[in-house]
């Protein structure tokens, strides 16, 4: 996918967000996407946002998706990547998953599920339906949860 053919201006964040002739279907349904978060739709945020929504659901990492926009010819430094991510977090676009306490995978389906986290290939999976809690913990006087995350590690076994 070509980003620099998505009809959104190359300049800085300062112009205006959409020119030239009616964007693509795929670049409408971003637009829409951001402006219904409440994100105004630069050149970088749609980028990124045909990356991460257009292709279904997808567990990235800010490095990955850095290195699949610079395929994409969507020239974009990996500190806008990181920050984009989390704005698209902050909206409720993402879902942030700390695997492993150092890396963070961003998840396009939001609502509540498990995952396997496979160590030492850095893979993020959706576990399949089927895990029932039958209780999960009373919050603390004052408090409630907020959210569950349940990340299932696994490694190969080592074979003797």
């Amino acid at each position: 996918m070509d980003m620099q053919a998505t009809n959104i201006p190359a300049g800085d964040d300062s112009g205006p967000d959409v020119v030239g002739p009616e964007p693509d279907e795929g670049v409408q349904r971003c637009l829409q996407l951001l402006v219904d978060a409440g994100l105004r739709p630069t050149r970088q945020r749609l980028a990124l946002g045909q990356l991460l929504f257009l292709r279904g659901h997808r567990h990235v990492t800010a490095e990955g998706l850095y290195e699949e926009a610079l395929a994409a010819n969507a020239y974009l430094s990996l500190a806008t990547v990181y920050n984009t991510l989390n704005q698209f977090t902050e909206a409720g676009l993402l879902r942030r998953i700390a695997a492993d306490g150092i890396k963070s995978f961003f998840d396009t389906d939001t609502s509540v599920h498990p995952h396997f986290y496979f160590e030492g290939e850095d893979v993020l999976v959706d576990l399949a339906e089927g895990l029932a809690f039958t209780r999960i913990p009373e919050a603390l006087p004052g408090h409630e949860i907020a959210r569950l995350d349940v990340i299932v590690h696994l490694r190969r076994k080592s074979v003797t």
